[in-house]
Order: C-alpha cells, then structure tokens, then sequence
C-alpha cells in the first residue's frame, strides 16, 4: 500500500481542487474528465521510458521516478544485476568446463536430439576430425561409418561400439552416448588401440599354443592307446593308463574348447536361415543317448520360427547348455528345453534343470572362462569351465543375450534370448 501512496495522494490532490471549482462553476464531469486525461499521459509518458529503456537491455542511467515507477524502476535493475552477476557465474563454470574437457584424453561431443553438434573439446578434432566451424552439422554427415550410423538410429546406449577413426584407420575408437538433459546426448569417443592389439595378441597366443598343442597330445593318445591295448588288466600300470587317458582326453577337450573360442572372435559372421526346430531335435536326441539309463530332455516346440546365423556356433551353444544342464542335475530329474515367441517378435531358447543351481553372487561371472562356481557336491565333476563362455560369444554374434535364473539347491533356467531382426 505504501508503494501506491505517492499515486493516491496525486490523485486526490487533483480531485478535491476540482471539487471545489465545480461548486462555484459547475461542469464536474469535464473536471473529473481532464483529471482522467492527465493521469492517462503521465502514465503513458512513464511506460514509454521503461520500453525505451527496456529496448536499450536496461543499460545506462536509469531513469529518475518517485513512488511506483521508481520502485519499478528499482526491482528490475536489481534483476538485472543479479542476472549480469550469474551470466558471470555460469560464464565461468562454462569455462571451467571447457578447460576440464579439453584435459581429458577422451573426446567430447554435446549432441542436440536431432544429432546437430552443439560443442566439441580439441580431442574430438583429432579423434573424429571436427572442427569448430562443423558445429550446428548432424554428426552422421561427418562420422559416416555404418555402425555408428546404425548406433544413432537404434538409439540403444546401453552399449558401446568400437569403430576405426574417420581419420586414422589404424586407430580404434570405443563411441558410447550417455543422454542428458532435454534431448541433449553426450557422446564419448575413447582410444582403444592399444586394448585392441593386446587382445588380438591374446587370443592369437592362445589360438597358436592351442594349434601346437594338438600334436603332441594326439601323439601321447596314440600311445597310450597303444599301451592300453596291451595291457591285460593285471598289470600294475593299468590304473596309471587309465588315469593319463582321462587327463589327456581332459586335456584335448580343453584345446579344442580353446580353439573354438579363437574361432568365434576371428572368424566373419554368417547369415544362413537356419532351421531351429530341426537343429534342437538333433542336439536334444544326441544329449539324450549320453545317458545309458533313460531319456531325461522334455522339448517344448512353441514356435516353428528359423533364425538368421551360424549353424555349427547355434548348435555348439545349445549343446553347451544342455549338457551342462544335465551334468548338474541328477540323473533321474528332467531336463526341460523350449523354444518359444515373445509377443514383441523376439525368440528365446530356454533350458531348465533341477539339480545343484548356482548361487546369486556367482551368477555374473559363470560366463567368464575358467569360472566354476563353488558348490558343494558327492563328488567332482569333471569340465574345462569354457562352455558358458562359448555360449556368450555366440549369442553376441548372432545379436543375442543370456539370462540366467538360478537357485541353491532348487535349480537353474538359462534363456537365451533373440532379437526379431535374426527372425528368417
């Protein structure tokens, strides 16, 4: 109420003069109506400096009023400087932000939600070639590779690819994009050639160990074989043979298990149409004669749908899990197998057993090589801890993903589930 005194008290100083000539003169309302006109100009006058001003961005003096225009006057230069005071803050943020980038050795790109870049720090010019005068261009026009291409349509971040840079073949870059904001991304591009060429030099040293191994480990079966041969029972090296005739038959399962392994990450991929209800009659059939006493493998046939792949990697998956299953589960306990359509037209390959099951905390790593999880059991059984791992470089081949359900002592599922796009 303050604020509007000033306005009031003009008011009534012009209306009780006016009061009082009319008394003697008469004509109140001509009065009254030059009052009204008065106060509309001075008003008029008063909003034509403030947009005159206000067009000016609030700077210079600031115009000189008393009661609300002064007041308002006041409120809005004190915007103004809090704003000029957080443009300053944010600028130096912003700054901060800037140097901290251009620091890491990764490169940053600030993407809009139709792919325009909106910012880049100097390591993305010499990973990815961009320049500052490429900022407001879509990146695809610029980074043409068809994965990553393929990367920005698919909109799925929750993996990242690895791609040679546009402008150094011989460098890999590993592209992830993390989405912020109201449609902003921020995509990373790291240097991962050097990780690359360690792995390739891993898995050819196991690729050629196992290769060289071979030899001399048919020689030693040949051998043993032999010896085996003329052995009648009652010698006192039978126990012997027969123990080194398992570990060399260990021993070859492991190499062939190896060289499988350097197979699927050296080998190109396939896209036959291959028929999955035919292939899971075979695998189930030959699981099947593995046990001498009864036929364990129910498979449920849900869907007559074929997948997009490799044939012989498909089988050898399939044939992992299932064997598995019926490994670590008793012998007089079903095994369960189905093959299955989900309603969004992905496929999923399910096997189920009953036996020992694997505990929460194992569960993610039962997939690396080597891994076996510890349970407690009668009795040791025999493996090479690689299968699981060549069922997961097989479905990352094929565009698949593994999931497991698993309790102590109640049992496992593993579904191998996929994508429609491998539907044929």
């Amino acid at each position: 109420m303050q604020r509007w005194q000033r306005e009031i008290n003009i008011a009534i100083a012009l209306l009780l003069p006016a009061l009082v000539l009319s008394a003697f003169i008469g004509h109140l309302a001509a009065l009254l109506l030059g009052i009204v006109s008065f106060l509309y100009i001075k008003q008029t006058i008063s909003i034509n400096k403030l947009e005159r001003w206000l067009s000016q961005g609030g700077t210079g003096e600031r115009p000189d009023f008393k009661g609300i225009w002064g007041d308002i006057y006041y409120h809005l230069y004190k915007i103004r400087k809090s704003q000029k005071r957080r443009k300053k803050k944010l600028g130096r943020m912003l700054d901060s932000f800037r140097k901290s980038t251009s620091a890491l050795p990764d490169a940053i790109v600030v993407l809009s939600s139709y792919g325009e870049i909106e910012w880049s720090n100097k390591v993305a010019h010499d990973f990815l070639g961009l320049k500052r005068s490429d900022n407001g261009q879509r990146i695809p026009n610029l980074v043409r590779h068809p994965i990553f291409i393929q990367y920005l349509k698919d909109q799925d971040y929750g993996n990242k690819i690895c791609i040679p840079s546009p402008i150094n073949e011989n460098m890999i870059l590993q592209i992830g994009i993390v989405p912020y904001g109201v449609g902003l991304r921020l995509l990373m591009a790291q240097d991962v050639t050097h990780l690359k060429n360690i792995e390739r030099m891993r898995t050819d040293f196991v690729a050629n160990v196992s290769h060289e191994l071979r030899t001399p480990i048919t020689v030693l079966r040949g051998y043993l074989e032999t010896l085996q041969e003329m052995d009648d029972g009652s010698s006192v090296y039978t126990r012997s043979f027969q123990n080194m005739a398992a570990q060399t038959e260990r021993m070859q399962t492991l190499i062939d298990d190896l060289l499988l392994l350097a197979r699927l990450e050296s080998k190109a991929k396939k896209f036959d149409c291959v028929a999955i209800p035919a292939l899971l009659g075979q695998v189930c059939q030959e699981s099947d004669l593995l046990e001498s006493d009864e036929r364990r493998v129910e498979l449920v046939m849900d869907s007559t749908v074929n997948l997009r792949g490799d044939m012989d990697e498909l089988r050898s998956a399939f044939s992992n899990l299932l064997v598995n299953a019926m490994k670590y589960s008793p012998r007089n306990s079903p095994v369960k197998v189905r093959w299955h359509s989900n309603t969004d037209g992905s496929v999923y390959f399910e096997v189920e057993d009953f036996g020992d099951g694997i505990a929460t905390a194992d569960i993610p790593r039962v997939t690396e090589r080597f891994y076996r999880a510890e349970v407690k059991r009668n009795q040791k059984i025999p493996g090479t801890g690689l299968g699981l791992a060549i069922v997961k470089h097989v479905l990352v081949r094929h565009d698949a993903k593994l999931e497991i359900e698993s309790q102590l002592g109640k049992g496992s599922r593993f579904r191998c589930v996929f994508p429609r796009q491998r539907v044929c």
